[in-house]
């Protein structure tokens, strides 16, 4: 990581919908040039002004003009800041060349990307440059996958707390969520599908629990595709997210070392069967007339959301231990925007994490879920 920058963070797509939560969350927590130096950048200096205004930033808050589709605009941008973090998606569309600007300049990069055929192309691309680099590239820093790495993680510690090892199996079971989608997931979705259609290929990166963990391929994991009879909750069904967060599950697992063991399995489904498979609450309106990008849940939405999700974990004799994570805002925005800025924070302050294309729980297990609790309205409960 860079030592010294003008910047600590900047965010880039700070006038989209959630890139304005980030900033929102980071005027509201840390003014400006004070604990956190940050700065808000896009594709139009106006109209970051506009959004500054309109979040409350401080009027001194500092501006920078950057756009994908021209990358010495990137570079610049890159140049100033420890870290960056990108609203910008698809990341599939839009992403690649930051990650590449990051890459070489050795800057760090945190995205929300739930796109796992891009992810796994950075992967190939990036990882050994990153290394050699010492840019830290982090996917995944919001719902998907933040709740769930750390809700392994902290059932694998609780375990070895009170088992005394940790467990071959973790369950991730959704108890109870409340929140919307945005014109950004929206679009993401429809880009995997239709590079997807251009590359059947990437079929089979989607289809892996394994696709993210290249030269590594773990045991068979539970479908999840239909519903079933859990002993420990009863019926469950399918989770949508799941495709996303147990790759990004088996990647941690990987990253540090297999410290669940080489045969680990997980899986995620949400309690209460075929009724409950989706758990948001305008996801009836995809893929015809879904939000647009800019569009999402309204403040009222966003502060009644919420997320509670249960882990089994359990060892060969069948002993158990159960921990929840929850949040306090809806899962893919409130809490989202919330969770990538203290991640960024958290990163920027952990010199000791070593170059790579990481998640955000590999690279920074305990540390994160302080900061999340004590800054993000999450809490990591034993039952």
């Amino acid at each position: 990581m860079k030592s010294d920058a003008e910047f600590d963070l900047i965010v880039y797509g700070a006038s989209g919908y959630t890139g304005r939560l980030v900033a929102e969350h980071l005027a509201k927590n840390y003014g400006v040039g004070g604990e956190v130096k940050w700065a808000m950048a896009g594709r139009s200096a106006a109209k970051l002004a506009e959004v500054r205004d309109e979040i409350g930033a401080p009027k001194d808050t500092p501006l920078v003009v950057a756009d994908a589709a021209d990358p010495a605009s990137l570079d610049a941008m890159v140049a100033r800041t420890k870290a960056v973090i990108t609203t910008v998606g698809p990341y599939q569309l839009y992403g690649n060349e930051l990650v590449e600007a990051c890459v070489k300049a050795g800057t760090d990069c945190l995205d929300l990307s739930g796109e796992p055929n891009w992810m796994r192309a950075m992967i190939d691309k990036h990882h050994a440059a990153a290394k050699a680099s010492g840019a830290r590239i982090l996917h995944s820093c919001g719902f998907d996958s933040i709740p769930f790495e750390m809700g392994v993680w902290f059932a694998q510690e609780t375990a070895k707390a009170k088992l005394g090892h940790v467990v071959a199996r973790v369950k991730g079971r959704v108890r109870g969520i409340d929140g919307g989608l945005s014109g950004g997931t929206a679009a993401s979705g429809a880009a995997t599908m239709a590079a997807i259609q251009k590359d059947p290929s990437l079929l089979a990166i989607m289809m892996s629990p394994f696709g993210l963990t290249p030269g590594f391929e773990g045991p068979a994991q539970p479908a999840g595709q239909a519903p079933e009879e859990d002993p420990d909750v009863g019926p469950v069904g399918p989770f949508m997210m799941a495709v996303i967060n147990t790759k990004n599950v088996h990647r941690s697992n990987l990253l540090m070392g297999h410290p669940y063991g080489a045969d680990f399995v997980y899986d995620e489904m949400v309690i209460g069967g075929p009724g409950e498979t989706v758990g948001f609450t305008d996801m009836g309106s995809l893929p015809g007339g879904g939000p647009k990008p800019g569009e999402g849940p309204t403040k009222e939405e966003r502060e009644r959301g919420f997320f509670d999700i249960l882990f089994i974990g359990v060892d060969a004799d069948g002993k158990r231990v159960k921990v929840a994570v929850k949040g306090d805002k809806d899962p893919g925005y409130g809490s989202t925007s919330k969770m990538l800025a203290e991640t960024a924070i958290a990163l920027v302050r952990a010199p000791d994490v070593a170059g790579g294309v990481w998640t955000p729980g590999a690279a920074l297990q305990g540390r994160l879920k302080d900061r999340l609790q004590a800054h993000a309205g999450l809490s990591f409960e034993v039952e």
